[in-house]
């Protein structure tokens, strides 16, 4: 996929979403979860079309990463791991994804 610079976190969603990356993934201690499709996968079943990060506009430490995924059986969403201490991805999960 062709990589873009986006002003936001919700202009880079919104266009991946018209591009067919509707489903929605979150790194779990099981695997990546796709949570509309309710499926889990392992990380080496999924591939990084995308990647994109983000910086708070009032706090530069108030970083944001955006993931475009597409899994093998064709399932596209997007992933978004923010880098706060309280985040609720599996930061393991996303190391072991296939660069």
């Amino acid at each position: 996929m062709k990589t873009r610079d986006y002003d936001s976190l919700v202009d880079a969603m919104n266009d991946l979403h018209d591009k067919g990356f509707r489903e929605s993934f979150q790194a779990t201690e099981k695997g990546i979860r796709a949570t509309r499709a309710k499926k889990v996968f392992p990380p080496e079943e999924i591939k990084i079309e995308g990647t994109y990060r983000f910086e708070g506009m009032t706090n530069p430490s108030d970083q944001s990463e955006l993931f475009a995924l597409e899994t093998k059986d064709g399932i596209k969403g997007t992933l978004v791991h923010n880098y706060a201490a309280d985040s609720n991805q599996n930061e393991e999960m996303i190391r072991r994804l296939p660069k």
